[in-house]
């Protein structure tokens, strides 16, 4: 019961009394989370807080606990998923659970029982300065379709060929949100928010030679960039980019929705 519509339509059949309250009790009382073993405490309630279900988060999980995790959420929400999963960790998954769909460049796995259709306003436009950079941007571009949004592409346009980037120009210009995935000194960010109209979300990635410090070097690059309009992630973090994307169309939304 994450489903806000849901919600709203058994407290209405209670209240027309086509329902009892205990068995709207009954439905209910695992609303705010509930326990999966000793080892987990599913928040069935934050769907209906934030707007977004939880994820699962892979590492430091063993297979057989993502697995029942799974299977928990699986009876409470059309579409599951668990991040940073490794193929190895996929494999051992798939006999546990039916119906998993794995992205492989995203290390992402799903547990899907409704296909993912595009459910609210506005587009994503994902951008990466290399094709090292894949794995954290398909990561973010994965998470907002799985999250009902529409997403763009457009990888390998860094600063070293600059002429890539502005020669696909129109995708800056028709997005809503961008985010921007770069490594070794991670000057894409700064680049695109001089060109966009609208909010940059800058993802520092974890690839360079040694001085970029696994991705501390184009972090502080985002965070010192002169462009405005930047909100910078953690390293690697496309999922979270992808959420925060999310959250700005929502309000956006919202807005459109009262005036």
């Amino acid at each position: 019961m994450s489903d806000p519509a849901a919600l709203k339509r058994l407290l209405a059949a209670v209240a027309e009394g086509i329902v009892s309250p205990e068995a709207a009790f009954s439905e209910l009382k695992n609303l705010s989370f509930e326990s999966v073993e000793d080892f987990a405490k599913i928040d069935h309630h934050r769907q209906l807080r934030t707007g977004f279900p939880e994820v699962i988060w892979g590492p430091g999980k063993t297979p057989d606990q993502i697995a029942k995790i799974m299977q928990v959420m699986g009876d409470r929400h059309p579409i599951v998923m668990a991040t940073r999963i490794e193929v190895e960790t996929y494999h051992r998954l798939q006999p546990r659970v039916n119906g998993l769909t794995y992205y492989p460049e995203a290390r992402i796995c799903a547990l899907i029982q409704a296909p993912p259709e595009i459910t609210h306003q506005g587009s994503i436009s994902i951008l990466t300065a290399g094709t090292a950079d894949l794995s954290v941007a398909e990561e973010a571009a994965i998470t907002a379709e799985l999250s009902g949004f529409a997403v763009k592409r457009l990888w390998d346009v860094g600063v070293a060929g600059i002429h890539r980037l502005l020669s696909n120009r129109h995708v800056i210009d028709e997005a809503d949100v961008l985010i921007v995935a770069a490594g070794m000194e991670g000057a894409l960010p700064s680049v695109v928010a001089g060109l966009a109209d609208c909010p940059v979300i800058a993802v520092p990635t974890s690839v360079g030679y040694g001085v970029s410090f696994n991705g501390v070097a184009p972090l502080l690059t985002m965070l010192n960039s002169c462009a405005a309009g930047i909100g910078v992630m953690n390293i690697d973090n496309g999922f979270g980019a992808a959420i925060l994307a999310g959250q700005i169309l929502r309000t956006a939304e919202k807005l459109n929705s009262k005036y």
